[in-house]
């Protein structure tokens, strides 16, 4: 009895191992440094790590570079600000790309994102280049440009 504890014990602590919420699913791309930057600064990581289930447009370094080093700057040291723009990038509820459908979808920051599926899927201006990477809370679809919310 004693080596079948043992042995779901190590199971479990596995499984466990194995399951990851959105911002360790993230971070362990590589590819959204500033991103995990960015929602630390925010406030905002134990939200993404929490039951959710949520679907983050997910900006890549890349996309964070196109924003001039100096307007980078100057989001990150303003939390208010950031907190907005990260979290026009969160949806509630865990979306599929095969459930996605062109329209707005209300974002957690309280705003619309426009989805168009015309030439490949599109969130505003930002195209979606990698989607269904899925978390234990969600889900995280790549897009290759930071979106910003309507002032």
């Amino acid at each position: 009895m004693k080596k079948w504890i043992a042995g779901a014990a190590v199971f479990a602590a596995a499984f466990a191992a194995q399951a990851k919420d959105i911002v360790d699913t993230a971070v362990s791309a590589g590819q959204f440094k500033t991103l995990a930057t960015a929602l630390q600064a925010a406030g905002l990581v134990d939200t993404l790590k929490g039951p959710g289930p949520f679907t983050v447009f997910a900006p890549t370094d890349e996309a964070f570079a196109k924003i001039p080093k100096a307007q980078l700057d100057a989001l990150l040291a303003d939390k208010a600000k950031l907190t907005a723009v990260l979290t026009y990038h969160v949806v509630a509820g865990k979306v599929m790309a095969a459930d996605v459908k062109a329209g707005a979808v209300k974002t957690v920051q309280g705003k619309d994102l426009t989805v168009s599926t015309s030439s490949g899927v599109m969130v505003n201006n930002a195209k979606v280049v990698k989607t269904d990477i899925t978390a234990d809370n969600g889900v995280i679809h790549v897009i290759d440009t930071v979106v910003l919310p309507p002032m």
